[in-house]
């Protein structure tokens, strides 16, 4: 946990843990819905909805399949280990660790994202991997989730993510300025 403790620094104690929470992330994926279904009519809409499936499958992939076999504790939570954490929450979650869900679903968005709207914006649209990855290295900063909960929960949503997109993708066709 070199992230959590030794990684540690006042600007990041300060803003990292707003990475957990809906409020400060939601607006940022409202705004790209509304965006796309503005500027894209009916394709929009096939497309917003391919979105939400791809939080849908990352989510009950992690939470309720892998989380609910796996059922590792929390390092915040876990006996042998939490008091070698420091949180940054209120409090911990009673919920398991492996696989992190704001991994899979973030990392989920961001391929999604990436694969299915690189025709229009070119490599700008990697920019949400940047993003996603704060989410992710939030959840081990602010001490709720274990280095390897982060990784699996990035293939999980890599794998969502490029499912939906390539489902989008074959029944949509590309996604250009065109409607």
């Amino acid at each position: 946990m070199q992230i959590n403790s030794r990684g540690a620094n006042p600007l990041f104690d300060a803003v990292l843990p707003y990475f957990r929470d809906a409020v400060f992330w939601a607006p940022l994926y409202l705004f790209i819905l509304v965006f796309i279904i503005a500027n894209y009519g009916r394709k929009g809409w096939l497309w917003s909805l391919a979105f939400v499936c791809t939080v849908a499958l990352a989510d009950m992939t992690s939470a309720r399949l892998i989380k609910e076999f796996v059922q590792r504790p929390r390092p915040c939570w876990d006996p042998e280990f939490y008091t070698n954490v420091r949180l940054l929450l209120k409090q911990c979650n009673h919920s398991f660790s492996f696989t992190s869900n704001h991994a899979a679903n973030h990392i989920g968005i961001a391929t999604f994202i990436s694969v299915t709207l690189r025709p229009t914006f070119g490599k700008w649209i990697y920019l949400i991997y940047v993003w996603a990855l704060f989410v992710c290295y939030a959840q081990i900063y602010v001490g709720v989730h274990y280095p390897l909960d982060i990784l699996g929960g990035a293939g999980v949503g890599t794998l969502a993510g490029l499912l939906t997109a390539y489902i989008f993708n074959q029944k949509a066709g590309s996604f250009t300025l065109d409607k």
